[in-house]
């Protein structure tokens, strides 16, 4: 879905602190290089785990999947796994931030830095 339409938004929210951070922008898939410089990070078994699945795809039942990963297990013993082509990650160049702060009266203070010709304007925001 990114790749047909390549926006997103990210929210962080602490409600016992009574604050959120909301990020928006451009994503871009990430370089096939640092693509696998993270996966070689990533512990075996989730590099196991990740060439098995095709996330969010159905499964008859968890012996599936488990039955997978440990036929991958014995196919690359004593090899590193390769990265899957599926697998890969996507940066968000932000566009915008907006800090939200909780108030009791309602009177939320909203603050929201957007970025306009290389540089950031702040704009404070109606609760």
């Amino acid at each position: 879905e990114l790749d047909a339409n390549p926006r997103a938004a990210l929210l962080f929210h602490w409600d016992p602190l009574g604050r959120q951070v909301r990020v928006e922008g451009q994503v871009e898939r990430v370089a096939e290089q640092e693509s696998d410089a993270y996966f070689a990070t990533r512990p075996r078994g989730a590099q196991l785990a990740a060439a098995a699945s095709q996330q969010s795809s159905v499964l008859q039942d968890r012996a599936e999947i488990d039955t997978r990963v440990d036929e991958l297990a014995r196919e690359h013993e004593g090899s590193d796994v390769r990265r899957p082509d599926h697998w890969g990650g996507y940066r968000l160049v932000p566009e915008t931030y907006e800090f939200w702060q909780h108030r009791d009266d309602r009177m939320h203070d909203r603050l929201r830095y957007r970025r306009a010709n290389g540089d950031w304007i702040v704009e404070r925001l109606s609760p």
